[in-house]
């Protein structure tokens, strides 16, 4: 008989997708601290086509918000001579060491051949 493995926690899956993107960006651009981050519409952009975000499971600001209340994104908000214009989107997102750890776990889990 064959074990039907349950379908993927979308919540979960969204996470997950959210700290990939952080870590990729922060690879890509090492050494220039100030490109090592995203904003919440790039994330958005970038998870629009996710499937647990397009089917509307998992709302992006809501799953981001998740990982910054758990140490695993951290957050930072616009500095004092940011135009005051939109300042919310201009926050910027970038992945923790902790949510480095994270992503290492999660793939040492999801790499094993079933």
């Amino acid at each position: 008989m064959g074990s039907e493995e349950p379908p993927p926690d979308p919540v979960r899956s969204t996470l997950v997708a959210l700290l990939q993107q952080l870590n990729r960006a922060e690879s890509i651009n090492e050494g220039r601290a100030q490109e090592q981050t995203l904003e919440l519409d790039e994330m958005e952009r970038l998870l629009s086509r996710f499937w647990a975000v397009e089917h509307g499971q998992v709302k992006v600001p809501v799953a981001l918000g998740l990982l910054v209340r758990n140490g695993l994104v951290e957050a930072r908000l616009p500095t004092p001579q940011t135009p005051p214009s939109n300042i919310a989107a201009r926050a910027v997102y970038q992945i923790t060491a902790e949510g480095k750890a994270f992503l290492v776990d999660i793939q040492k889990t999801s790499d094993r051949i079933t």
